[in-house]
């Protein structure tokens, strides 16, 4: 018998190290792609994976992201149990505040759980850039018999300090939990790296319900899963970390190592765009059989015009989103969002271009960011950085 899940995203950090393009929105409604907004990628593994029952926690800047899921992410169906919904603060704690951490987000949700009655809830960050066969997760949690499950990644024992390290057995059973500690033990099979927490859990519903109940009696709980709750469960839950690597989607290479960027920097969300531009791209944007989903724009397609030496519209290991016109410019080795208009003339290196942005004629550009609905208009402009990306708004 298949089981019953039901999914919480958790979409409602303030993305502070990702300012400015955190300042008008939401870090999971930030545009990632060209196309797509970050939190299209845990949606999209959610709906691949067969778990139509979804509640996405919402509270800094939702605007942006209330009309991204309004415009795009309707299911449809006919069954009440098919469903996106975002899920303000309830005001459901004794001082009725908002969300105070991912645990109190869970607790003043309760009641949607006990409605659902799920055989296990899914709580997974919406701000990360992934794919996963969530359900291969699933079955582990259930092989295992666990409690608790959290989606751990290897990665380089010099990095431990930036995560969350989870400390395990030679069989993945959780035995500590280290945060961004650079001491903290590696693996029992690769002593040069360490498994970090990827903020994606699989709980069994009864003692979902029991840990965020008796979290919310600790005054000096921070009400979080990974800083308070779990680490309090070791030793009374069934806990176990499951390998991301041992993943596999459907329609990719059996070999192809799954991608995991946490895009919480400017720096890490750079150049988490400019992978997709590989020849080859560690993240593939056109798998058929695991499709990324996005809002459903009505777009024209991209439009390259003139073909006349030292005015031709191109672009070169660029990823291009629909509406666009290239009007005598070249671009290379960039991301351009919708309905760019890039006037003759103009260059673009290496940077990533949001939608409705217009890029005056003979502008230069060379890693930027650029914002949506500015403009780039004196001829001539040159818009270089020597010192990484930056955040381009007024020229």
């Amino acid at each position: 018998m298949q089981l019953k899940v039901l999914a919480f995203v958790l979409a409602g950090g303030e993305g502070t190290r990702l300012y400015p393009l955190t300042k008008e929105r939401a870090k999971p409604a930030v545009p990632f792609g060209g196309k797509y907004r970050i939190i299209d990628f845990v949606l999209s593994s959610l709906i691949n994976s067969g778990i139509h029952s979804i509640y996405v926690v919402i509270q800094f800047r939702s605007q942006s992201l209330l009309q991204h899921i309004s415009d795009g992410w309707r299911l449809g169906g006919l069954l009440k149990s098919e469903f996106i919904v975002p899920v303000p603060a309830q005001m459901r704690s004794e001082g009725k505040d908002w969300y105070r951490g991912t645990a109190d987000a869970i607790h003043q949700n309760i009641n949607l759980i006990e409605q659902s009655a799920p055989s296990v809830v899914a709580v997974f960050g919406g701000d990360h850039i992934y794919r996963m066969n969530i359900r291969d997760m699933i079955e582990f949690h259930e092989q295992k018999r666990a409690h608790v499950t959290i989606a751990a990644i290897p990665v380089e024992k010099k990095y431990a300090k930036e995560f969350g390290v989870i400390e395990t057995t030679s069989g993945n059973r959780i035995v500590g939990f280290h945060e961004k500690n650079p001491n903290a033990p590696t693996m029992p099979d690769d002593p040069s790296r360490v498994f970090a927490s990827m903020g994606n859990y699989i709980f069994s519903t009864d003692m979902l319900l029991k840990l965020v109940e008796e979290d919310q009696q600790d005054p000096n709980s921070s009400h979080d899963f990974g800083k308070d709750i779990l680490p309090k469960a070791i030793g009374r839950a069934e806990m176990f970390a499951y390998d991301f690597m041992s993943n596999s989607i459907p329609g990719e290479p059996a070999d192809k190592e799954p991608y995991w960027r946490d895009v919480g920097t400017l720096d890490a969300y750079y150049e988490a765009n400019m992978d997709l531009r590989a020849i080859t791209p560690a993240l593939n944007l056109f798998n058929r059989q695991w499709p990324l989903r996005t809002a459903g724009y009505s777009d024209p397609p991209t439009k390259f015009a003139f073909d006349e030496e030292n005015r031709r519209g191109q672009a070169i290991d660029s990823v291009l989103a629909g509406g666009c016109i290239i009007s005598g410019a070249m671009i290379k080795n960039s991301v351009i969002g919708r309905h760019v208009y890039v006037h003759a003339g103009a260059e673009i290196q290496e940077s990533i271009i949001f939608d409705n942005c217009d890029i005056g004629r003979r502008a230069k550009l060379r890693r930027c960011i650029l914002e949506k609905k500015r403009h780039s208009r004196r001829h001539g402009d040159r818009l270089r950085s020597r010192r990484g990306p930056q955040t381009l708004f007024r020229y």
